[in-house]
């Protein structure tokens, strides 16, 4: 029986990861001009910082999570997101010595045991951004103008920004308590899920894909009418920068962050024509993750993007820019000291910043000029005993089929000649 990759793993080949570089230069190119740095973390942790960081009542670490006992019997687990990871080294490293805003990025894969379907994958990777040191309502605006310029220059232009905000641990307790009023005399109206959630974490009985509308039609209590005034005054600053940048939202007092940790901003980026599943972005202000974890109070913000997700929708709406291959040199030998030589030259040609190949099969001349034509050589380099005994190799211009002589010794500069020209 053949061995295949794991479910709901994939493999990436050439033609596709020259796809995923192209996204990838995108984005390094966008977080340096925000003034974002690479962090890069270990992919397994201590499953005790996913179970602080993350919540232990959340799906992901409920039903969602690889975690399995080292050698040492140490429970470690592949990490599902990389929020609580970039935290961890920002404590380890001791950055919040620093007085100043940290700006860190990162790319990688993340684990989680879903089921798989179109875009989504046990194995998948995600581009992320965290803002840490600064409560200042800009530095939310400021990560969501990041998004939205990454997405823009992708070619995703019908973007819709959905925001809230979750309160704080001043006003939060207080709306956390309206909401069990309010539901005390409803649980038959609620799915299982909700009902346990509503046990042990009420905010995200909201977010429910099952009741959500039915309970905003039921009137539920909502988090912005019930915000105190510091967290009103830092949501009504971040509407206002958004505005003044021209980045459309709308409020939806359905989403939240229901984890004690998470504060004030929350929101997703919409991709109207992917239609149900239009979520191509998710992030939200963490200003107590650091001191649950271990840490001094710090203020922290951030986003997370699945790039497969984002990879497929660029693809079927058609803005995957062409791959702009380098054409090689294709150095066409017959013969044993023809091949001699012409593995010298192809190192030397490379030597100087040219892609450069020779036959490794044994073809005859028809057969290598085949494999030129195949890799859509631009230059053919023709040796032969006739060529090795003159000291010269026939240099064909694939597009224009122009050939002439050239020294052997001569090669190299006259390709950086015709390079320059």
């Amino acid at each position: 029986m053949a061995i295949t990759a794991p479910r709901g793993t994939q493999d990436f080949l050439p033609e596709q990861t020259a796809d995923w570089q192209i996204l990838e230069a995108k984005i390094r190119e966008i977080c340096s001009l925000y003034g974002f740095g690479e962090i890069r973390t270990p992919m397994f942790e201590s499953t005790e910082l996913f179970l602080r960081g993350i919540g232990e009542t959340t799906d992901v670490v409920t039903k969602e999570m690889y975690t399995f006992n080292d050698r040492g019997g140490r429970s470690m687990t592949l990490r599902p997101e990389n929020t609580a990871s970039v935290v961890r080294a920002f404590l380890e490293h001791k950055l919040y010595g620093e007085q100043k805003v940290h700006k860190l990025y990162y790319m990688g894969p993340m684990f989680r045991h879903d089921r798989p379907q179109a875009g989504r994958y046990r194995q998948f990777t995600q581009f992320g951004v965290e803002e840490i040191g600064s409560k200042d309502p800009a530095v939310d605006s400021e990560i969501i103008a990041m998004a939205f310029q990454l997405f823009r220059e992708l070619g995703l232009n019908d973007l819709i920004l959905h925001l809230n905000s979750v309160g704080c641990p001043k006003c939060r307790p207080v709306y956390r308590q309206k909401l069990l009023d309010f539901f005390a005399d409803k649980k038959d109206q609620l799915c299982d899920d909700c009902n346990e959630r509503l046990e042990k974490n009420p905010l995200r009985v909201l977010d429910c894909k099952e009741d959500g509308e039915k309970m905003m039609k039921m009137g539920v209590p909502l988090i912005t009418d019930n915000l105190c005034d510091d967290c009103r005054e830092h949501f009504d600053k971040v509407q206002a920068y958004l505005t003044s940048i021209g980045i459309p939202f709308e409020l939806d007092p359905r989403l939240v962050r229901g984890l004690d940790y998470y504060t004030n901003t929350a929101f997703e980026i919409m991709y109207a024509p992917l239609g149900a599943q239009s979520t191509v972005c998710g992030g939200g202000r963490y200003d107590g993750l650091i001191e649950e974890i271990g840490g001094p109070s710090t203020p922290g913000i951030g986003f997370a993007i699945g790039m497969e997700r984002l990879l497929l929708t660029l693809k079927e709406q058609g803005l995957l820019p062409p791959v702009n291959a380098k054409k090689p040199v294709f150095i066409v030998a017959l013969g044993d000291a023809a091949r001699a030589k012409a593995f010298v030259l192809q190192q030397d040609l490379r030597a100087r910043g040219f892609y450069a190949e020779i036959d490794l099969l044994g073809r005859s001349m028809k057969g290598q000029m085949k494999s030129a034509n195949k890799l859509d050589a631009e230059y053919t380099v023709i040796i032969g005993e006739d060529e090795l005994a003159k000291g010269e190799a026939q240099v064909r211009n694939m597009a224009t089929k122009e050939q002439i002589s050239v020294p052997l010794d001569g090669i190299v500069a006259y390709m950086e000649t015709q390079k320059k020209g």
